[in-house]
């Protein structure tokens, strides 16, 4: 049986065990299950932890779900969308973990980070293209927007790899798991966030140009490179986190004067 956004069904019991043991839940934590399904990996959790909240957008899923795990006193079961439940309803914080449907990963990653003084972490199971992504380090093809956007709020770990033969149907993919740490606040002191995150993806937008010339739409940029002290001639994937951030602040001040 395959879900309404594509979301394929696990039951191997040792790697749900594994998921959960990632999230590091304990008996103090509120956690908010995306997808439970059937409800093999919500019961497991539900073992650890103080309550979990089960968002299910499939009704026909709910009647089964309910069956299953009707021996628990602390799971709450709710049939909504995921991308808009009002997670700031949580009484306190909470943590995510879930097997989330491939098409709606990144819509639904984000959409949790708008509530990240609320979130403790998440540990999620996606794409493995995407958790490469997520995870990757300057200088190398999976580095991009994606990564800097998340490694800007988060501090992601990519804790295993799951074959798509253990999921029923099989997905076309293999799928891993990323561990998120929510940050509070961005690494390297950047205090224009929205202004860091326009210069990587305009620099990401013409990632084989050199940096000067893919980020040209800033007046000044070669002036404003070597303020930075970063080559012009280095393409975007060549540049850290710290080196953006550098750069987004000798923007900031001459965008403030």
């Amino acid at each position: 049986m395959k879900r309404p956004f594509g979301q394929n069904f696990l039951f191997d019991k040792n790697i749900l065990r594994k998921i959960a043991a990632a999230g590091n839940v304990s008996d103090k934590d509120i956690v908010v299950e995306i997808g439970p399904g059937l409800g093999t990996l919500t019961a497991i959790i539900a073992e650890k932890a103080k309550k979990v909240i089960a968002i299910e957008f499939d009704k026909k899923l709910i009647a089964p779900l309910e069956k299953n795990v009707s021996h628990f006193s602390n799971i709450e079961i709710v049939n909504r969308d995921a991308l808009k439940f009002p997670y700031e309803t949580i009484k306190g914080t909470f943590m995510v973990i879930a097997n989330i449907p491939y098409n709606i990963t990144t819509p639904l990653i984000f959409r949790l980070l708008e509530y990240r003084t609320k979130l403790q972490s998440m540990t999620l199971l996606m794409q493995r293209e995407v958790a490469k992504r997520i995870v990757a380090s300057p200088g190398t093809k999976d580095y991009g927007v994606l990564s800097l956007s998340l490694q800007l709020r988060t501090k992601p770990e990519l804790k295993f790899t799951v074959s798509k033969k253990v999921f029923s149907p099989p997905p076309k993919v293999d799928s891993s798991v990323v561990h998120f740490d929510i940050l509070q606040k961005p690494p390297y002191n950047i205090r224009d966030e929205k202004l860091f995150l326009d210069i990587v993806k305009t620099a990401f937008s013409q990632r084989r140009k050199t940096l000067v010339n893919s980020l040209k739409k800033f007046d000044g940029i070669q002036d404003l490179l070597q303020v930075a002290d970063i080559d012009p001639k280095l393409r975007p994937g060549m540049l850290s986190m710290e080196d953006y951030a550098r750069l987004s602040k000798a923007l900031g001040g001459l965008v403030r004067q």
